[in-house]
């Protein structure tokens, strides 16, 4: 098992085991990693992708709301939401939609949702995911709140709170830090860096010399290890689970990505960033580094790579057919999922709307 004291983040050490030209590490590779279970990651990063692409084209054609995609990001959630137990909750902010594929859900899910349907936020509860956090830093909170419930009653399972390196200068994020830390919380603190919080950059959002060791500050640890590479971030996430699970509280994991497109659908990201920084992100994304360590494996070939593409593709038209064709969202919808019993406000705010739009 990984241990983090290796990795000291105020050293500035990231964890590495697959570089991005697919070479593997293989004193460091976790064994619950086998090959067949990164392909199964490697179909469900493809997947996702396509997703995203598809979002894009709907977007642009009005069929859809602005999105956040997660090009070049896909190991991040992925990975990590395999690492995690059946019954560990994953607490995702707005470019997590991967979760939702990790946790084998319908993903016409995430169609849905940004089409502004909120059938797409009732999930299963089996499942334990929760709804997409849109408020940026409020979602650690909640994972600190599910680890700590966990930790009190004595059970293994764990929760895991997905958010951008800009949540990190909110306060929330650092509460959360704080309780979780001192009630030794059942919680991964898992932040995506990829460099720019939508137009401000990395460096213009904290001095310190990684996020990890932001852990450090409210006692415990914290670990960067390479965003895009599947294997440093499965590792990672396995050993913070397993040590939350043992009583020895929470993790916090910085993976260090980059995003290679907009912030969201609604950005241009070519307004202030130069495109000769992007650039080399090409050659480190996921998806490029896996397809080429299971083809040096021979685990996979051209003919397997066209296979997975008209799959994911026809996945993805059936989905967004499913979300087409579903009822749109009544008066309702908008009001019934905050309390379990509306606030007398809330009920007078939907009885005035139901008087002007009495059809819905």
């Amino acid at each position: 098992m990984l241990n983090f004291k290796d990795y000291n983040p105020l050293e500035g050490k990231q964890l590495q085991i697959m570089d991005e030209k697919g070479n593997l590490n293989e004193s460091l590779r976790p064994a619950e990693l086998t090959d067949e279970l990164l392909i199964d990651i490697y179909k469900k990063m493809t997947l996702l992708r396509e997703m995203d692409k598809k979002a894009a084209s709907l977007q642009r054609q009005g069929r859809m709301g602005v999105f956040a995609s997660s090009y070049g990001q896909e190991a991040s959630v992925i990975a990590s939401s395999m690492a995690m137990g059946k019954e560990d909750w994953i607490v995702p902010a707005y470019r997590q939609q991967g979760a939702i594929i990790a946790k084998n859900l319908p993903i016409s899910n995430f169609f849905l949702y940004y089409k502004g349907n909120e059938v797409a936020s009732r999930l299963p509860r089996e499942s334990h995911l929760f709804p997409v956090a849109i408020p940026v830093g409020s979602q650690p909170l909640h994972a600190a709140g599910l680890g700590m419930a966990a930790r009190l009653k004595g059970d293994q399972t764990c929760a895991i709170a997905y958010f951008g390196e800009g949540a990190t200068s909110e306060g929330e994020t650092l509460e959360a830090f704080n309780f979780a830390g001192v009630y030794k919380a059942n919680t991964i603190f898992f932040c995506e860096n990829n460099q720019w919080a939508i137009s401000t950059p990395r460096l213009r959002q904290t001095a310190a010399k990684t996020i990890a060791q932001k852990g450090v500050a409210f006692g415990f640890d914290g670990i960067q290890v390479d965003g895009n590479d599947p294997f440093a971030v499965f590792a990672a996430t396995l050993a913070a689970r397993k040590r939350a699970a043992e009583g020895e509280g929470p993790t916090l994991i910085e993976s260090f990505t980059y995003r290679l497109g907009d912030h969201t659908s609604a950005d241009s990201a070519k307004k202030y960033r130069d495109p000769a920084e992007v650039e080399p992100w090409h050659d480190k994304e996921p998806l490029l580094r896996t397809r080429l360590y299971l083809t040096q494996k021979g685990l996979w070939d051209d003919q397997k790579e066209e296979d997975l593409a008209n799959e994911v593709y026809n996945q993805v038209g059936i989905a967004v057919a499913e979300a087409e064709k579903t009822p749109n969202q009544t008066i309702d919808d908008i009001f019934d999922y905050t309390f379990a019993e509306l606030t007398p406000t809330l009920q007078e705010q939907k009885s005035y709307l139901k008087q002007f739009y009495p059809e819905t």
